[in-house]
């Protein structure tokens, strides 16, 4: 280790800078990059498909640091290309990265070519992977702010602070498409409908490469996880997913096509199957579809140790070894192999027996060396700490406060009993309430998010908010309960602070996780938190029910004896301070749901529902009882403000087009009460008769807006032909003549397509 402390300390005197910062042409990259390929032998070429996670690495007598062996032999004897993940114990400060990359940068310069090594991290609502750094609302809470500048502008900071961390590559946005919303990674979506995830999936790819991925504020964006995810049947992680193709076209797949055109630069690949197909064993969907059809030219990436899942879970493949030819076949440019170096040492026998082409090795390798240039990290792989003096400032956490803010959803307000009022002595309680990892969930600090309480300490919970706001003397605080263990005596104390409370805030959700270890078999709120409620109920006080939840946990069981709800999500770090603004009426509530919060575990229908999902109350037999079939807690786009917005005049240009003619459309805002507000503006369509049962609505295009009281503006929308269409049996996409329905808030308008 003295060898590595000396080395760090010799760039840190060299005061290496970033190079100019000009974006280099397409044509001048893959000068380079075919120039380097052609010096280049079989091992060097495969070892750039070579990921490795950073633990490997360490040495065990000193967690976090490198044995200089350990890393020489990966480097040097393997030719890694690529490092990934977070040094023990989790999150390091800048000082520590810096150190961490110029180690391996120095270890890459000793080889041969000196190319450089490709460092990857799941910083998926900001650098959360770093002490210090300013977290976001996670990608559902990004979502329901309906709000596309916001969400680039959080990406634009998160690129700017995980570069300051001398990484250069985020394997983010998640572009799943969760249609169980018991799937433990629905938070890390965008949600249920796939015209939201793509305009948001823009915004996230625009924010994290800019104008110049090669930027020292900018990064590789990674599009995951391609394709069908989030859509298992169990809905339970990594586990089958049976989806038609047709299926795929219509909604999955054109989220990543609006990902890929906004230059997204990678993409990892689903650890599901389709089908009983692997997705990293189907060359169908890697290679036909999202290389030749989508012309995707960047990095496609496997997940963790999944070619080796091939083998061991999926069973398709015999050996390791024929894993590692199905997958790279299939199209995979870059192995997460993680842990060890077969894929290494078996992809080169491939090829040198004939399994595998040369020219299969050279089209993945060009894409990673590739993305390498548009990087620059032939230039610079390690951040100069002073070109970062916004990293965790005040700016930017006024950034996470005010997207927290605007996601924050407001599902019920009975009485009006919101906003409280500041003389009131109120009652926070619940499982919730004084946690930060609540607030957080998974991949913050660490993979499960576990030590966010002590990475976060100088953060506040939603009880501290509280206290900070009015003063400890007037919060009364008890537990209440645990979010899984029951505790009677902790109850009874709750019911009776409950009892010299004006008002009751009652924080529930669920525990801190992601990927399998969230995986649950009941989807309704915990026992212990149903049974807090409950008892809370009985004291006869208005509660306001905060929720703090990754996913809709079901409240049927007592939702009706809450005063108001409030949906936070998981709002990061700044989230209790926008709580507590919102109950209190020193923000107006904006969000929208981005899914359908159900109501029953056995009705779990989207909002964009085919008619056959619900029969209509003139389709019963009157010889018959029928519970209703589609009524959801809280539907799709719901989301109260503290001011009234009126909505009128909704006007269209044409009732008659052809099938070349867009549509113009416009209503008017009205914000008819006495406070200012902010209005995600929904305009929904609907195909009323067509050869493939249609929708019964579907998102195409939204707005969000702010008006003054008593102030009206003019939103204008825009149809083209591209959102009158559906994939048909023939996978085409095609339109069919008849009456289609515009629908704004309570308002609708027929046009013809003829």
């Amino acid at each position: 280790m003295k060898n590595t402390k000396f080395l760090v300390i010799a760039f840190l005197f060299c005061g290496a800078t970033w190079s100019q910062e000009v974006k280099k042409t397409r044509s001048e990259i893959d000068a380079k990059v075919s120039e380097l390929l052609s010096k280049m032998t079989l091992e060097e070429k495969v070892g750039q498909m070579t990921q490795i996670t950073v633990t490997i690495f360490e040495d065990p007598k000193k967690p976090g640091y490198f044995d200089a062996a350990k890393l020489k032999q990966g480097i040097q004897d393997y030719h890694i290309g690529s490092i990934l993940n977070v040094p023990n114990p989790g999150a390091p400060t800048l000082q520590r990265w810096q150190e961490t990359m110029t180690a391996i940068t120095n270890e890459a310069n000793k080889s041969r070519l000196k190319i450089p090594i490709l460092y990857g991290i799941d910083a998926i609502h900001g650098a959360s992977y770093t002490a210090g750094a300013t977290l976001f609302p996670q990608q559902i809470g990004l979502a329901a702010t309906f709000n596309t500048a916001l969400v680039k502008r959080g990406a634009e900071i998160s690129a700017y602070e995980t570069r300051a961390s001398s990484i250069p590559w985020v394997f983010s946005p998640d572009l799943d498409f969760p249609r169980n919303p018991a799937w433990s990674r629905m938070w890390e979506s965008f949600g249920e409908d796939a015209y939201l995830s793509s305009r948001m999936a823009v915004a996230l790819v625009d924010g994290f490469e800019g104008g110049n991925v090669g930027s020292k504020y900018s990064v590789a964006s990674c599009m995951k996880h391609y394709i069908g995810y989030g859509s298992t049947t169990t809905g339970k992680d990594r586990t089958p997913s049976i989806i038609p193709e047709r299926t795929l076209r219509q909604y999955d797949l054109t989220i990543y096509q609006a990902a890929i055109k906004a230059g997204a630069k990678s993409v990892m690949v689903s650890s599901g199957e389709i089908n009983g197909t692997p997705v990293h064993a189907s060359k169908h969907l890697i290679t036909d579809i999202l290389k030749n059809e989508l012309g995707f030219e960047g990095v496609v990436v496997t997940d963790w140790k999944d070619i080796i899942y091939l083998n061991t879970r999926h069973k398709v493949a015999e050996t390791k070894r024929d894993a590692v030819r199905i997958a790279v076949m299939a199209g995979i440019d870059m192995s997460m192999v993680p842990e060890e170096f077969t894929f290494y040492t078996d992809l080169v026998d491939l090829v040198k027996k004939g399994e595998v082409p040369m020219s299969r090795i050279d089209d993945a390798v060009t894409r990673i060396l590739r993305m390498k240039f548009e990087l620059n990290l032939f230039q610079n792989t390690v951040a100069n700490l002073k070109d970062y003096p916004k990293f965790g400032s005040a700016e930017h956490i006024q950034e996470a406060y005010k997207t927290a803010a605007e996601s924050i959803t407001l599902l019920k307000n009975k009485d009006a009993v919101l906003p409280l009022n500041k003389s009131e002595k109120i009652l926070v309680t619940g499982a919730t309430a004084n946690s930060m990892k609540n607030l957080n969930g998974g991949w913050s600090y660490t993979w499960q998010g576990e030590n966010a309480d002590t990475y976060a300490a100088e953060k506040l919970t939603i009880l501290e908010a509280f206290q900070a706001k009015l003063g400890k003397e007037n919060v009364l605080y008890t537990p209440g309960t645990d979010i899984e263990k029951e505790d009677d005596a902790e109850i009874q104390k709750a019911v009776e602070l409950a009892k010299s409370a004006s008002k009751i805030v009652l924080c529930l959700g669920e525990k801190n996780y992601t990927e399998t270890p969230g995986d649950i078999s009941n989807i309704f709120m915990s026992k212990s938190q149903v049974k807090l409620a409950l008892a809370l109920a009985k004291v006869n006080k208005p509660i306001i029910l905060v929720l703090n939840e990754g996913r809709p946990r079901l409240i049927s069981d007592f939702e009706d004896k809450m005063s108001a709800v409030v949906q936070c999500y998981l709002p990061g770090n700044e989230g209790a301070r926008a709580i507590v603004d919102i109950l209190y009426g020193d923000v107006n509530p904006s969000g929208r749901l981005p899914y359908n919060y159900p109501r029953y575990p056995n009705s779990l229908e989207k909002y964009n529902r085919k008619y056959t999902e619900s029969l209509a109350d003139e389709e019963q037999n009157n010889d018959a009882k029928y519970e209703k079939s589609y009524s959801p807690q809280f539907e799709f786009g719901s989301g109260l403000s503290y001011t009234t917005f009126n909505y009128s005049n909704l006007k269209i240009d044409k009732t008659e087009i052809n099938n070349t003619d867009e549509i113009n459309i416009t209503v008017d805002v009205t914000n008819a009460g006495k406070r200012a507000g902010k209005e995600a503006v929904l305009l929904y369509l609907s195909d009323n008769f067509a050869s493939i049962t249609p929708e019964v609505k579907a998102l195409k295009r939204f707005d969000k807006i702010s008006l003054e009281p008593n102030e009206t503006k003019t939103v204008k929308f825009t149809l083209n032909q591209k959102d009158l269409q559906f994939v048909n049996e023939d996978l085409k996409w095609i339109s069919e003549k008849g009456t289609f329905t515009v629908q704004i808030d309570n308002l609708k308008k027929d046009f013809l397509l003829k």
